[in-house]
């Protein structure tokens, strides 16, 4: 086969040097970008037909147009997400688009630190602590085997975390098109009225958009808790903010947050946060919010690069023997 090149947008310095080492093992040329891509830096992919883009990427269709004109034929996104990617555009295009997969296991490990950090009220404890206030907390912790968690989405990563649960004991209720896991299977309905925390493993689409809003969260056990380690958009902020406020929900624990773009891996010490509902939250002692982060960890990155690399060689492959 001929040399095959692949040009990566929005790298990282940790992420380039593997994609320079497994690259090489596959003999594919890497071109690393660290900016994300935009139609400006389009032009340094003019020979590849294959680029990979990571999930902070806002791919709009003025930038698919700009991709088609320099020749590229093929996208890889660094992520199982695709609501980046104005998947329409690129289908009219013939830009064929596809997500990696990646081993659920840090997603589904911090999902699990997530719970048990709501349930004991691990960031009021740590904030009292910083200011060397050595008293027990008021509010006493919950044990994870007495409560009832229920598990929105059963495919790799809800799996995973229903394995993990049953370690602890207690009660798994879930709600999923997959019902390859061995739990409780129960309505939508019935998952939000008998959980005492519910996590949120979906995907973010039209149809799951703000999926937990003001009736769901309505139905939800008082004092329930609420865990999102898969996509903001999926809750209803403004519900959920007003939920926490009036006491319906006794804490949440967020890696993502409706609105994040633009913040999130940003460093923002030295700018102003508009972002009201993210300010309001952070000020709540019964909610932890972390900045899209429950993926990150060595083994995922290796995962994701080398997946990327394959999904590139197997599409000019198919190039090749068409």
């Amino acid at each position: 086969m001929k040399d095959i090149g692949i040009t990566i947008y929005g790298s990282e310095q940790d992420e380039a040097d593997v994609f320079q080492e497994i690259s090489s093992r596959f003999g594919v040329t890497p071109t690393i970008v660290s900016s994300p891509i935009s139609e400006t830096n389009v032009m340094l992919a003019p020979k590849n037909k294959c680029i990979s883009v990571g999930h902070k990427s806002e791919i709009h269709k003025s930038i698919l147009i700009a991709l088609k004109e320099s020749g590229v034929k093929y996208i890889s996104t660094r992520s199982i997400g695709y609501n980046h990617i104005d998947m329409k555009a690129a289908e009219k295009m013939g830009i064929a688009v596809e997500n990696v997969t990646y081993s659920p296991d840090s997603v589904a490990d911090y999902t699990l630190m997530l719970i048990l950090m709501a349930i004991r009220h691990t960031k009021s404890t740590l904030c009292s602590m910083e200011k060397h206030d050595f008293r027990l907390n008021s509010v006493r912790g919950k044990v994870l085997r007495d409560l009832t968690v229920g598990v929105l989405g059963t495919g790799h990563i809800g799996k995973a975390v229903i394995e993990r649960l049953q370690g602890f004991g207690g009660h798994v209720l879930a709600y999923g098109n997959n019902k390859e896991a061995t739990a409780n299977y129960v309505s939508f309905n019935e998952l939000l009225q008998k959980s005492d925390i519910l996590t949120i493993h979906v995907p973010l689409s039209d149809d799951t958009y703000h999926m937990i809003g003001h009736e769901q969260i309505k139905a939800m056990k008082q004092g329930a808790f609420l865990i999102n380690t898969a996509r903001g958009g999926l809750i209803d902020t403004e519900v959920l903010v007003k939920a926490l406020e009036d006491g319906k929900l006794g804490g949440a624990a967020l890696d993502v947050l409706e609105g994040e773009e633009g913040l999130f891996y940003f460093d923002c010490t030295q700018k102003p946060i508009n972002n009201q509902f993210l300010l309001k939250l952070q000020r709540m002692p019964n909610v932890t919010i972390t900045p899209h982060t429950a993926y990150y960890s060595e083994k995922t990155l290796r995962d994701t690069v080398e997946k990327t690399v394959k999904n590139c060689l197997e599409f000019e492959r198919r190039e090749t023997h068409e």
